[in-house]
């Protein structure tokens, strides 16, 4: 038997820094043992024998056959792991009967035997050839087969009694070039439409007769199919969807590596999808696609900026999305306590609660960061000049990722999908993420406005998706605790001592969308919209030293009870109020303010802002829409809802309060309405609609139709 030891004395020979080298002496010493080395130049070398025996410059040359860590057959524990358990039981009784034969006894040892051992046949003194020769006829095998076991026993123990594996399962001589050949058709299929298999087939026969080959060197069919299945999950191409196939092919070859945030606000990955779910524009009041635009702290998964637009999105609102990183927006009034974050963006548990000593205070929706890098895509809104600029005079920089991967930014993607399943497809409206899942009218579920989208999913992620244990939170010091993105960011700020935060909060201004205006003696007009304030006293009147002579104003598309003026002399920004925001406590868009005007006009032939608001809260509060086309559209679509006994949401999502403040809807149709006679038209025919509600005359009846019972 070939044993892995090598003798070390005088004469051995080492391998060391790639020279041949020989050991010529050995000498003790104070400090450890040591010898003495000789090359084929005949230079010597003094060398510790721990320098030799360990260091990976010097490697042992051995002088005879034995065991080496790249012989070709598997290791032992390789080959026995991969039997299953009938398999087993063989293997260690064929073991026994070799161990009978060299020992007498079917253990090994005279210690363990068994009852009867050793028997007459295999007794101490019997030659080998009777032995050999008495098992064969125990076991009706030859004995060259026993004699095969033997020597494979005392070379590997009972790894060498298990059966050599088979070839491939095809068993085809030209298995391997043929799926070398499939493999090239598939690869160039990576960007092209799905093939069938039996194309890939076809294909790669014609391949190979065209370099040499005969029609009977080739598999046949049905194993063809067979290793079709082999080379599927190499390169899948037949069972999943091409785009997840190029997704595939596209991975990296070598070893995956990532971004590794230590602290909040490191890396800020910035990323926009289009939501499964309709909802209606409250511009056009057409049913419409969304897109969500989302900001998210990479170490702790907190989702710190939201903006929900129709499609496309622009570059001011990925703009919007980092001003709320810089300046959170305020949470709801009727928000859980635990969704609430104080104004400074840290959490209460970190520092006193000021609310014991100051009373209540503003809350905010999410914590305030001041982003090291952002890591973005390539699409324009994420490029644009604006966001570029002021990121470099703030000192953020802007990393775009690799073209068409979306693995750079894998915990938006899963939050994308998280969302999908937890939140969209529980509401009105959800179409599925693709054509294949498909309703066959989700639209006419679309109960939602795109602010009140918004909204939901801002609360959503408030109340549920920050308090909910995430399993790639973790702290590598203790595996098995999976935290949240809110206790995340609590241990954030204890593990890095700090956090970034704005050193002057009106920095966040630059990020909005400039406008440049007059400023007259009653202040400045902004799309039929009147602000004015303290801060424009000194510039009545006065032209700027612009070309054209107008001011900048700074204006955020989600809040327009305020723009914001930068004083020329000061510097400092001073924010110019609205003259119909006083009395309200809420923010009103640009979007909704522009509805709120078409649903004043439907009631008042001069509305004015002042009672277009004040009808807007009132349509808010009631949850459907009150201009004549769409209380029609919502009367007709809430019937078939009725009709067809829709399941209720999950319980998750109905707990929102927003959610359930819009879904709990008053009765207000009621037994007359239904018997109503009402013309039926399509929903293509908006401006049609209410042109016959003019000339019927019935006003009163849709003014009436919603009304609170």
């Amino acid at each position: 038997m070939s044993r892995a030891a090598v003798r070390v004395g005088v004469g051995s020979r080492f391998s060391y820094d790639g020279e041949v080298v020989e050991v010529v002496e050995f000498a003790g010493t104070q400090a450890g043992g040591e010898v003495v080395l000789k090359d084929g130049r005949g230079r010597l070398l003094r060398l510790a024998v721990k320098e030799l025996l360990v260091s990976d410059r010097a490697r042992i040359i051995p002088d005879g056959p034995g065991p080496a860590s790249d012989d070709p057959q598997e290791m032992a524990a390789v080959v026995l792991d991969r039997l299953e358990s009938g398999e087993r039981e063989r293997v260690l009784e064929r073991a026994a009967h070799v161990r009978e034969v060299l020992t007498g006894f079917r253990s090994g040892s005279e210690e363990l035997p068994r009852e009867g051992e050793p028997r007459a046949a295999y007794a101490a003194g019997e030659p080998m050839e009777s032995r050999y020769s008495a098992k064969a006829a125990e076991l009706e095998v030859a004995a060259r087969t026993i004699k095969r076991w033997v020597a494979a026993f005392r070379q590997d123990g009972e790894a060498g009694l298990v059966p050599a594996r088979s070839g491939p399962r095809s068993g085809h001589r030209n298995a391997e070039v043929w799926s070398e050949a499939a493999l090239e058709v598939m690869v160039e299929h990576t960007g092209q439409s799905k093939p069938s298999r039996k194309m890939v087939i076809e294909r790669t026969r014609a391949r190979l007769l065209a370099r040499g080959f005969d029609e009977e060197d080739l598999p046949s069919r049905a194993t063809s199919y067979r290793l079709l299945e082999d080379l599927e999950r190499r390169h899948p191409t037949f069972r999943l969807s091409t785009k997840r196939n190029r997704d595939i092919a596209s991975r990296p070859g070598g070893v995956y590596g990532k971004l590794r945030p230590t602290r909040p606000g490191e890396y800020l990955l910035m990323d926009t999808n289009r939501l499964d779910v309709f909802a209606l524009d409250p511009v056009t009041l057409q049913w419409l696609q969304a897109e969500l635009t989302v900001a998210m702290d990479w170490y702790t998964r907190c989702v710190v900026g939201i903006r929900v637009t129709p499609v496309s999105t622009k570059a001011v609102d990925a703009s919007v999305a980092l001003y709320q990183a810089f300046r959170p927006r305020p949470a709801g009034e009727d928000w859980p306590s635990h969704a609430l974050w104080p104004e400074h963006g840290i959490p209460r548990s970190v520092l006193i609660d000021v609310t014991a000593l100051e009373g209540p205070m503003r809350s905010a929706a999410s914590p305030a960061l001041v982003p090291e890098t952002v890591l973005v895509d390539h699409g324009k809104v994420f490029v644009s000049e604006h966001l570029t600029s002021v990121c470099r005079r703030l000192g953020i920089s802007v990393q775009p990722a690799r073209l068409r991967t979306g693995r750079d930014k894998g915990p938006l993607e899963r939050f994308f999908l998280t969302l999908r399943e937890d939140l969209l497809q529980a509401l009105p409206g959800y179409k599925g993420p693709d054509l294949h899942s498909r309703g066959e009218r989700p639209e006419g579920e679309a109960f939602f406005f795109l602010h009140e989208l918004e909204a939901i999913i801002r609360e959503w992620v408030a109340c549920v998706y920050h308090h909910r244990p995430h399993t790639s939170l973790i702290d590598p010091g203790v595996p098995g605790l999976r935290m949240s993105p809110a206790a995340m960011f609590e241990h954030g700020l204890n593990r890095a001592g700090y956090i970034e935060v704005p050193r002057d909060p009106d920095l966040a201004f630059e990020f909005q969308r400039v406008e440049r205006r007059k400023i007259q003696h009653y202040g400045i007009d902004l799309d039929a919209r009147r602000y004015n304030g303290a801060a424009l006293d000194p510039y009545r009147g006065l032209l700027s030293d612009e070309r054209d002579g107008k001011w900048p104003v700074a204006v955020n598309p989600d809040d327009i009870n305020a723009v914001y003026f930068r004083d020329p002399a000061s510097r400092r920004w001073h924010a110019l109020a609205w003259e119909h925001a006083p009395g309200r406590d809420m923010p009103v868009s640009e979007e909704a303010l522009q509805f709120a005007r078409r649903l004043a006009a439907a009631r008042d032939r001069f509305p004015d802002d002042k009672a277009a608001v004040r009808d807007l809260f009132e349509r808010w509060n009631l949850g459907l829409g009150t201009t004549l086309v769409e209380r029609r559209m919502a009367l007709r679509l809430a019937r078939e809802q009725a009709a067809l006994d829709l399941p209720e949401p999950e319980d998750l999502v109905a707990t929102l309060p927003s959610v359930r403040r819009l879904m709990e809807l008053p009765d207000t149709t009621g037994p007359d309405l239904a018997s109503e006679a009402m013309p039926e038209t399509g929903d293509d025919d908006c401006a049609d609609e209410a042109d016959f509600a003019e000339l019927e005359d019935d006003t009163d009846f849709y003014a009436d139709a919603l009304e609170d019972a």
